[in-house]
């Protein structure tokens, strides 16, 4: 699974699965206005019933490659879901999904990330600005994360990452941290990589780019927000690219708010196709050659999300088109920040 080009290309976020509160928008819709009712009970019955539909979905793409005589892009079909440590119980409850149906590791992809913990208590709101996780990037965190994260999902780990490496929290300059990463890789034959935030995404990327340990690149991939209304972080990921970093994107629909934007719906609508296929689709065109991570909390919404193709197809085809609905809905990088900054857990 070391190429990019053979890996799933779009996968399961478990942010909005693993615990209670989240910032994407509406979560009332899903799991209603009484936040006493989003126990770790019916949190796991929800993550469970869209794990079943992933599964499904992953199942049925194999299928069609096979009948096409696509089946030796194996690892394209396969089911991908992406943790942390602090999106809840996330690693929990994939650990236990897996386990219990009898998954061999062979027949999933699972990505991890370390560097926040998660304070909440599994409560949707918190008083004040009590946050609901804490950053740390230093190397007796990460050494404390990653046999945590192995208790829960070792044996399934392809990709483990520092969650929202920034300039100010020291790890693109930490030597330790760097040797603990690469001792991880190493020993326990997992990717690493890096997920990015804020304004300074570019910047970061190239930053991580440069990192070396024993005279050989420290990140095999990078996940970065990127989507219709966020796209600063374009040229940078294309120079990832180009020097073999698999690329991920997480927000493709900014939290929700993309499928409330009028022009991505004038063309979707000019596509035939849902608004977050329209906005999964734009990403999945790109010339970096993005994997696309999925934030659904219900099994509709994944199959949704899942049907890109046709529209992706169509993009690829009319680059003048692509470039159209791009210039249409991109936002300046500081104001889809502090937008993003002011949404409110719920």
């Amino acid at each position: 699974m070391s190429s990019p080009a053979s890996l799933p290309r779009i996968g399961l976020g478990m942010a909005a699965l693993g615990r209670p509160g989240y910032i994407n928008l509406d979560r009332y819709i899903t799991f209603g206005s009484d936040h006493s009712q989003r126990t770790v009970d019916r949190m796991q019955t929800q993550s469970n019933l869209v794990l079943d539909r992933l599964f499904q979905l992953c199942s049925t793409l194999h299928q069609s490659n096979a009948a096409n005589n696509l089946s030796g892009n194996n690892c394209s079909s396969l089911p991908w879901i992406d943790c942390a440590r602090s999106y809840g119980l996330s690693e929990r409850f994939v650990g236990e999904y897996l386990r219990s149906r009898h998954i061999s590791p062979n027949d999933v992809y699972v990505s991890s990330k370390w560097g926040y913990a998660y304070v909440a208590n599994f409560a949707v709101t918190l008083p004040g600005t009590a946050p609901h996780e804490i950053k740390d990037h230093s190397v007796e965190q990460f050494l404390k994360q990653v046999k945590e994260t192995d208790s829960f999902l070792g044996e399934y780990i392809n990709l483990y990452q520092i969650h929202s490496a920034t300039f100010e929290s020291g790890v693109l300059e930490n030597v330790q941290v760097h040797h603990a990463l690469d001792q991880c890789r190493r020993e326990r034959g997992w990717k690493i990589g890096l997920s990015v935030s804020s304004p300074q995404q570019d910047q970061i990327i190239r930053a991580a780019m440069k990192i070396r340990v024993d005279d050989r690149p420290l990140f095999d991939s990078v996940q970065c927000t990127y989507n219709l209304l966020e796209q600063r972080p374009g040229p940078a990921l294309q120079e990832a690219h180009n020097m073999g970093m698999d690329i991920i994107i997480k927000e493709g629909l900014a939290n929700g708010r993309i499928l409330r934007q009028s022009a991505v719906i004038r063309y979707s609508e000019q596509l035939a196709c849902q608004p977050d296929q329209l906005a999964l689709a734009v990403i999945l065109a790109q010339p970096f050659q993005p994997r696309v991570l999925s934030g659904a909390v219900t099994p509709e919404q994944l199959k949704s999300n899942f049907q890109v193709a046709s529209v992706q197809e169509k993009l690829q085809a009319n680059p003048s088109l692509l470039k159209e609905i791009m210039e249409a809905c991109v936002v300046p990088s500081e104001e889809y920040w502090a937008e993003r900054a002011a949404l409110e857990w719920n």
